[in-house]
């Protein structure tokens, strides 16, 4: 399966908990005034990559504890990302989905054209809510901004509610 993305980063420590490999998808409909990572939000910018060549990366590094999904908006492509986690995943392995929907628009707006449920099943951590340049804060752990919440999204999806993820 194909995927464009902006870049990979082979081992993160601020994507998410512990060693992470990070997948920078391209294409993003947010925009946020003063985003970290403009080069992004161009769909039509960076690369087109084969999840298999992506997959091969990750297994090779055995330092990981995870693979993080940001952007751009992961959640404008996320078949081939939940291909990724499926195929990555283990019990001590998890996975950091960034987005600047928020959670509740996410549950509420899944369908089966835009996959929105299939990623969130894949997602352990859902980081979420756009980046707010006027909150933006060196202390938000794994965030830009203070809005953003990183949530536990099993535990959100079984109680059909965002409930906070305990770092």
């Amino acid at each position: 399966m194909k995927i464009r993305i902006a870049g990979t980063a082979n081992d993160s420590i601020v994507d998410g908990p512990g060693i992470r490999f990070t997948v920078f998808t391209q294409g993003c409909p947010h925009r946020c005034k003063d985003c970290h990572n403009p080069q992004t939000h161009d769909f039509n910018g960076g690369r087109t990559e084969d999840t298999d060549q992506i997959i091969n990366m990750i297994k090779e590094n055995p330092l990981l504890d995870g693979v993080t999904f940001s952007g751009g908006e992961p959640f404008c492509q996320p078949l081939p990302l939940c291909e990724i986690a499926a195929k990555v995943k283990r019990s001590d392995f998890n996975i950091v989905t960034y987005t600047g929907y928020t959670f509740e628009y996410l549950l509420e707006n899944a369908d089966s054209e835009n996959h929105f449920a299939e990623l969130l099943e894949c997602t352990d951590i859902l980081i979420d809510g756009k980046f707010i340049s006027e909150l933006k804060s060196i202390d938000a752990v794994f965030r830009g901004s203070t809005n953003q919440r990183v949530l536990d999204c099993k535990k959100s999806l079984d109680e059909g509610k965002a409930v906070d993820y305990m770092i």
